[in-house]
């Protein structure tokens, strides 16, 4: 069986070009985009990588990528990454690696944000299947849950805890992640706002507005869908 994975991440070569610096998020979908430019010896030879993943980092290193850290650069020429689901508007949800907050960073960077995967992502609209992760400082935690409570009153904000050790997980910033659990989402124009607004929370993981376009893979092919149809990638 075909890997939709992999021929979506096959597809996103066409898209970079020699001189690019290339942001490249987390998961299964990138690490097939970087075995791909492994391959391409002359193309991999001309590119700047910058990621905001362990792993990837891990793997772009390990094959000899020019690598740059996250405080290294302002702008990127195309920030690719996957998701937990995108909509037709493009929005999406980035919500089990819980590095959406570097993730962020360099789609915000990124003259491009592209997303990449399976068609099985895609969406008429965002389900509550995934719970939208904020990112908050250790000190904060209990008065955010409270604060979530109030605004959200049929939501579930649960601290996210670690199966690999005792104790919750912690983020690369030293943070907590807090899942919040929606029965129905609020509408999204304002979610984020909503929630930045309350002291302590650094970032969510609703990426809201943000993608320029996404490549996905199906039984039918690769399709290209942009945010903007005039929009030329």
């Amino acid at each position: 069986m075909e890997d939709l994975k992999q021929v979506a991440a096959k597809a996103a070569m066409d898209f970079i070009k020699p001189g690019n610096i290339i942001g490249l998020g987390a998961g299964s979908t990138i690490a097939h985009l970087v075995n791909f430019l492994k391959e391409d010896v002359t193309l991999a030879r001309h590119i700047t990588t910058v990621t905001s993943s362990f792993n990837t980092r891990q793997l772009l290193l390990e094959h000899g990528f020019h690598t740059k850290d996250i405080s290294e650069v302002s702008r990127l020429d195309i920030y690719f990454d996957g998701c937990d689901q995108f909509d037709h508007q493009l929005n999406a949800l980035k919500s089990g690696g819980g590095i959406h907050t570097r993730e962020k960073l360099l789609a915000a960077m990124a003259d491009k944000f592209i997303l990449v995967g399976d068609g099985g992502k895609y969406v008429n609209q965002l389900y509550t299947t995934f719970p939208v992760v904020i990112e908050v400082i250790p000190e904060a935690v209990l008065f955010v849950q409270q604060q979530l409570k109030k605004i959200f009153s049929l939501a579930n904000p649960v601290t996210r805890m670690s199966n690999k050790k005792d104790g919750a997980v912690i983020t690369e910033n030293g943070n907590l992640l807090i899942d919040i659990w929606f029965r129905s989402f609020p509408p999204l124009d304002n979610l984020n706002e909503r929630l930045k607004q309350i002291p302590g929370i650094l970032e969510t993981s609703l990426f809201y507005n943000m993608a320029h376009a996404a490549i996905i893979a199906g039984k039918t092919g690769v399709e290209i869908i942009r945010k903007d149809p005039a929009y030329l990638i």
